[in-house]
């Protein structure tokens, strides 16, 4: 596939334009014109560049790429080690961050609702999104306990939790959005809620939740967002014949 064909491919997908984001949505360096193998991974460090290029990547699909928003523009230091190993491994680029959020299917936070079975869903309205709220609300099938829904969680992302338990009462309605999005409990108690999953925790959040009644889970920045990479590598390989790859770099935050 031609590196524009494969632009337009991801850009119909994600449709980027829908969104206020906080860095570029798309292609952010440019490589080698055909792309037949694909790395996806969370975040494009320096350990998933060496990885696509061992793996003999044309490009790499990330949820957390480059140019943020009021970030230092110079190319030095860590910057220019990667964007230099990019290039001369002629690696294409492209990353969507809040498109990939919010996406219905691929997406982070679909990914994390069906990992833990939410139906009856809609959506979380966070106010980044022009015509769709990213997170998710929805419900479990029956309630069950704290203790049982804190099980549940560290099953899906396969790792310990924060989980702060507010109260005795069960938990069947949940309101989710992934990766920093902890800002946001007070719209998951206007939701009805019984539990806000997020994947950071800030000091603040926890009396939050404590004063309003609503468990609070932080299940992970990284493992709350394993979702959406991990469900593009299988698209790209099962819908698009392109040979696509999650590679998962170990991140504890």
């Amino acid at each position: 596939m031609l590196r524009s064909e494969f632009e337009l491919l991801l850009n119909k997908t994600f449709s980027p334009s829908r969104f206020q984001d906080y860095a570029p949505n798309g292609l952010q360096v440019e490589g080698k014109k055909e792309i037949n193998r694909v790395v996806t991974g969370v975040t494009a460090s320096q350990a998933l560049i060496n990885a696509a290029i061992d793996y003999k990547a044309d490009a790499i699909f990330v949820h957390h790429g480059y140019f943020w928003k009021n970030e230092d523009p110079r190319i030095m230091g860590m910057k220019y080690r990667r964007i230099a190993a990019l290039i001369k491994n002629d690696i294409n680029l492209y990353g969507y961050h809040l498109p990939l959020d919010a996406h219905p299917a691929l997406g982070n936070n679909a990914g994390l609702a069906n990992a833990i079975g939410l139906i009856n869903r809609s959506g979380l309205q966070v106010g980044v999104a022009i015509e769709e709220s990213i997170g998710i609300v929805g419900e479990l099938i029956e309630p069950v306990s704290a203790d049982v829904f804190r099980r549940m969680i560290e099953t899906a992302v396969d790792r310990n939790v924060l989980f702060e338990r507010v109260n005795d009462q069960t938990i069947q309605r949940v309101a989710l959005c992934t990766g920093g999005a902890q800002s946001y409990i007070e719209q998951a108690v206007a939701a009805g809620a019984d539990v806000f999953i997020t994947g950071e925790v800030s000091e603040q959040t926890i009396h939050i939740a404590r004063e309003m009644g609503i468990h609070f889970v932080a299940a992970g920045h990284h493992a709350t967002e394993r979702f959406g990479a991990r469900s593009v590598a299988a698209y790209l390989t099962n819908e698009c014949g392109l040979d696509a790859v999650f590679v998962d770099i170990e991140n504890p935050a």
